[in-house]
């Protein structure tokens, strides 16, 4: 390691950190009792840091041009943030201070000068927690699995600290054997959907704008840069997997479902006359071919089966339209968006995507590629991740969490959609452009329309 140079910044790392776009990602511990600010320092430097190196480097340019990181010495100080609010009030007066305060730091860019993550201790009690920890973490140091196993690396099960934590099992068995004729079929059914997957994505990033609705302000002076609202729901992962079972379809599928369901609702309610319009979400897969998650000492290893870094990629889901006919039919837009998704993951467009940016990047350079990310974002309505956390109770230096969410900043999108699991019970933040989507409103039209899915499902 010469001059504290280590590993090139990866492609996608390059994209984030660009003229173009900057992305980061905000991840919310909330505490049942808090814990002391002075023990914060010693976690943070024995056990945060430790984890990657990136976490204790900057991002420089060589004298070609290209980025790496270099690592460097890290004040713990300098990355620790705690928010002075009035003192003696109401646990709601403190819900609507933690709100305003992560719109703020998501408009903040994070200084190039210091390593690229920031830690906010938000030390007044709200509605859901005694004390609430915020993560700010630059994207190019890592895709949502990484830097989510980063964090759970710091924590562990509140029952027992010397077991595991366990996750929900990815069941991604397929069939062994097909009779000839149908995996003929099926090869011309890939290349066909993968041909026309590719296309409409590409032109969905260069020309096919969605409409501008109720979710989408759809400006060119930069999305980005406006205030948003983040607010939280709770679904039960019991109720989705009962939808699940009844439909067939995946959990991720009955979200999407349900959302899109949601959107519709609320353009409906909003403006009568948009309530089809074209609207499409990008779903933010992973890429990693896995069936669970790993531990960062395998993630870093050479030649790892689940590398660290982004590993992930995105497909374009229209959101489905209303029927004429009444009553609504809940069921088609979970049906709808399994067949999709389905279809989508199936075909070659996520690889032919990958390798479009990688040859965009090598004959144009980052900041053209960054650029054409940018433009994908931006001329569509909203952005879709998830991430699988654990089924038991986590706590920080043995003071238990009560829950978590996270939230992708930066994007040139007027609302953005983020997924974990934890405890049974799957955490949805959703991130609204101010001034446009009333997110009180926008909550409950989702929430109707899961329910209006589960009566459906169930009946």
């Amino acid at each position: 390691m010469e001059n504290g140079i280590l590993e090139p910044v990866s492609p996608t790392g390059q994209y984030f950190t660009s003229s173009a776009i900057s992305v980061s990602v905000i991840v919310v511990l909330e505490l049942e009792f808090p814990i002391d600010q002075s023990r914060f320092d010693t976690l943070l430097e024995t056990v945060f840091l430790p984890i990657n190196p990136r976490f204790s480097s900057l991002m420089v340019k060589d004298k070609n041009g290209k980025k790496h990181w270099k690592k460097v010495e890290v004040d713990i100080q300098e990355h620790i943030k705690t928010p002075n609010f009035p003192r003696g009030k109401s646990s709601e007066f403190y819900e609507d201070c933690l709100s305003e305060y992560l719109s703020k730091i998501s408009l903040e860019q994070l200084p190039e000068s210091r390593a690229l993550w920031e830690f906010h201790i938000i030390n007044y009690p709200t509605r859901n927690a005694a004390q609430n920890l915020v993560f700010k973490l630059h994207h190019s140091l890592g895709d949502g699995y990484s830097l989510m196993r980063a964090l759970l690396s710091c924590l562990q099960r509140a029952d027992n600290p010397q077991l595991p934590l366990t996750f929900p099992s990815l069941n991604n068995k397929k069939p062994k054997t097909r009779k000839i004729n149908i995996c003929e079929n099926n090869i011309l059914s890939r290349a066909f959907d993968s041909v026309y997957d590719f296309g409409w994505s590409v032109l969905k990033s260069i020309v096919l704008e969605d409409d501008k609705t109720p979710i989408r302000s759809g400006d060119d002076d930069g999305v980005e840069f406006r205030p948003i609202s983040i607010t939280t729901m709770v679904f039960s992962v019991d109720q989705i997997k009962k939808v699940k079972a009844s439909l067939h379809v995946t959990i991720n599928d009955v979200i999407c479902g349900a959302l899109f369901l949601g959107i519709r609702l609320y353009i409906k309610s909003t403006k009568h006359d948009q309530s089809n319009a074209k609207s499409t979400a990008l779903v933010l897969l992973n890429t990693r071919n896995i069936n669970g998650y790993k531990s960062i000492s395998e993630m870093v290893e050479p030649d790892a089966e689940s590398p660290w870094g982004n590993q992930f990629a995105f497909i374009h889901v229209s959101v489905p339209k209303l029927a004429f006919s009444n009553p609504i039919d809940p069921l088609s837009f979970v049906l709808k968006a399994h067949k999709v998704i389905k279809r989508k993951r199936n075909s070659a467009a996520l690889i032919l995507t990958g390798k479009l940016l990688d040859t965009l990047r090598k004959l144009r350079g980052p900041e053209v590629t960054a650029k054409y990310i940018h433009r994908t974002l931006k001329n569509t309505s909203m952005t879709i991740s998830n991430i699988i956390g654990p089924v038991e109770k986590m706590a920080l230096s043995n003071q238990p969490i009560k829950g978590m969410y996270f939230m992708v900043v930066g994007v040139p999108q007027s609302l953005t959609v983020t997924m974990v699991s934890y405890m049974g019970e799957l955490r949805v933040a959703l991130g609204t452009e101010n001034d446009l989507i009333d997110a009180p409103k926008f909550r409950q039209c989702v929430q109707n329309a899961f329910d209006m899915i589960f009566k459906a499902a169930l009946v």
